[in-house]
């Protein structure tokens, strides 16, 4: 309650007499009016006797002190009210907050008066103006903030299970800062006009002093733990967090305030920060490799998750923790690279490892590169995927080593089952195929069909890489035989066409069966070399080799000239046309729907050419 000094005892009494005369209105309201306008009205009350006393010329002495005298009342009244701001709105009272609200009117028009002061002769004003209550205002709310970033909350919530006195402390701080803006913003504001600015004007007291107090606990030497939760505070928390609360953002003018600390001091904090965490990272993945290559040494087999090999090395899972960290702490991004360049320097030794293993010739050696073959697809996936943080030329290293690493894992399992098909496809093109006395495709199916037994335990996705590598090779083989092969006569190219046409799909059906992804074009590849053997009309050849060319943009100069010699019917005109011809489109054609790169894969050697294709050159 207002203590009821003279002038409030004269406002009191004429809203009895008021009452009175409007008995409906209980006493109740009578209180909750006197509260909310009593400064208001005791200020402009103020304010017209001021006016009346000093308008006559020279005022009489004692009226002026009374007068003086009740305004020190008043604005004594104000500033309790001012100063009792967040008591007053944490008790939720509609009444304090009109109190309030009806303070800050009275500052208002105290101000007011003294602008209308402000060109008065000396000798006409009071020796109290101006009194400055905005600045006195704006001078209280400093230490209001002050007080409460000051005082010990005695937190014995989230903050308490913080590790360290700094955490703790800059925990408290972030929490009072957000609880008392977002105070401002539900409540205080609507106590204010509008051009006061009152939740700019406390973002910016609060960020001042929130500011000081982290200055102070920035100093040298703080421990890492600290260092990176400072940091999270400054770069991530408090600007994002708190300034871009739902209920905050847009009425905070974020740009204007700035950071929490300097530059120069959020550098060094930094710079401690990452090079603590380079170190971590560095150590980290140097102890999990070594782990790993005991563990191969050791004979043991890898886990195994869902009836697959698997390597639990955690390095995508420690990397991705430590970049998603980092994107919070940490203001400059590049700075990352310091970190990711680690896993790039890690790759190159994970590579190194396995490549030494293998050589080691132990008995857990398929197990292990199973197990890789898996680590290495998990890595890729990151890479291409997530990892934002990396420099392109970072990522395309790690991809390039990952590659290598890949292709290497693929070729320890692959290259047996090469061995065994090139003796399969020994009979290709022989007599006995062609007159099927020999099922030369059954028995390389057969071949492969055997060795896949041994991937049952190979991750579904890097057995489907697995088998489409092993499809791809049986059809290079066969292509390969065939491109060798002399054949003498009209009835040979037709029979072994039509023998061509038939293993194309038995070939594509067997991988199907197995799971092998789509894979068209290698089935395309072998039915339109069996249709360049089988048409018989040169422009019919011409139109086919045309579209091969056109499906396989890597189709050379010497494939053509090579398959071609495969007919011994062909001139050596049409052979020069048709070279031409394949030439012409192939600069025409901008389509981007092309296979893969296929025919590069197929070595041809001059020396098989025969004379009438060196004629046609």
């Amino acid at each position: 309650m207002l203590p009821k000094l003279k002038i409030f005892q004269n406002i009191c009494k004429n809203r009895r007499q008021q009452t009175e005369a409007h008995p409906e209105e209980t006493q109740q309201q009578q209180h909750e009016e006197e509260e909310e306008e009593l400064l208001e009205e005791a200020s402009r009350k103020l304010i017209s006797r001021e006016e009346k006393l000093f308008g006559l010329g020279s005022p009489i002495e004692e009226q002026e002190h009374q007068l003086q005298s009740d305004l020190e009342a008043l604005l004594i009244q104000v500033w309790m009210v001012v100063n009792n701001t967040f008591s007053a709105t944490s008790s939720s009272s509609d009444r304090d907050l009109k109190a309030l609200q009806s303070a800050v009117a009275a500052i208002l028009q105290q101000e007011a008066q003294d602008r209308r002061w402000a060109n008065c002769p000396d000798s006409h004003v009071p020796d109290w103006r101006p009194h400055k209550c905005l600045s006195t205002h704006t001078t209280m709310l400093h230490n209001i903030v002050q007080s409460r970033l000051s005082a010990d909350d005695s937190d014995t919530g989230s903050s308490q299970s913080l590790s360290s006195p700094l955490k703790r402390e800059v925990c408290r701080l972030g929490k009072r800062v957000k609880e008392d803006l977002l105070m401002v913003v539900r409540k205080v504001k609507d106590c204010y006009p509008p051009e006061i600015d009152v939740i700019n004007l406390y973002a910016g007291l609060y960020q001042q002093n929130f500011s000081a107090r982290l200055a102070e606990l920035s100093a040298p030497g703080l421990e890492a733990e600290d260092c990176r939760y400072l940091l999270f505070w400054v770069n991530h928390y408090y600007p994002n967090e708190i300034l871009k609360h739902e209920e905050l953002e847009g009425k905070i003018k974020a740009a204007c305030l700035g950071s929490l600390l300097p530059t120069e001091q959020v550098n060094l904090l930094e710079e401690q920060y990452v090079t603590h965490k380079e170190e971590t990272m560095e150590s980290w993945l140097s102890r999990a490799l070594s782990k790993e290559q005991e563990s191969w040494l050791s004979g043991a087999e890898p886990e195994h998750v869902t009836d697959y090999c698997f390597t639990p090395l955690a390095v995508i899972q420690v990397v991705d923790s430590f970049l998603t960290e980092f994107s919070c702490v940490v203001r400059d991004q590049n700075k990352a690279q310091r970190i990711t360049a680690c896993l790039e320097s890690f790759l190159c030794r994970y590579k190194q490892a396995v490549e030494e293993f293998v050589k080691g010739n132990h008995i857990n050696v398929q197990s292990v590169m199973k197990a890789n073959l898996v680590c290495v697809e998990q890595f890729s996936d990151y890479l291409t995927g997530k990892a934002g943080s990396l420099m392109e030329q970072q990522r395309i290293s790690c991809l390039e080593t990952l590659s290598a690493q890949r292709d290497y894992g693929y070729r320890y399992f692959t290259q047996p089952i090469h061995k065994q098909l090139k003796v399969c496809f020994s009979q290709l093109w022989t007599s006995v195929w062609l007159k099927k006395s020999v099922p030369v495709i059954y028995s390389v199916l057969d071949c492969v069909d055997q060795q896949l037994h041994h991937f049952k335990d190979l991750k579904p996705s890097c057995r489907e890489v697995l088998l489409s590598l092993l499809h791809e090779d049986v059809v290079l083989q066969y292509i390969k035989r065939t491109m060798k092969m002399k054949i003498k006569s009209r009835e040979q190219q037709v029979n072994g066409a039509g023998q061509m046409i038939e293993d194309a799909d038995q070939i594509r059906e067997f991988f199907t069966k197995e799971g092998c992804a789509e894979s068209s074009y290698l089935n395309v590849a072998l039915c339109s070399i069996a249709e360049i053997l089988h048409l018989q009309h040169p422009g019919s050849v011409h139109l086919e080799m045309v579209s091969l060319s056109r499906a396989f943009p890597d189709l050379s100069d010497v494939h053509v000239s090579v398959l071609l010699s495969l007919r011994s019917d062909m001139s050596s005109a049409d052979i020069r046309s048709i070279r031409q011809s394949v030439r012409e489109h192939r600069l025409l054609d901008t389509s981007t729907n092309h296979s893969p790169p296929f025919f590069s894969k197929v070595k041809v050697k001059w020396i098989k050419i025969n004379q009438m294709v060196l004629k046609a050159f």
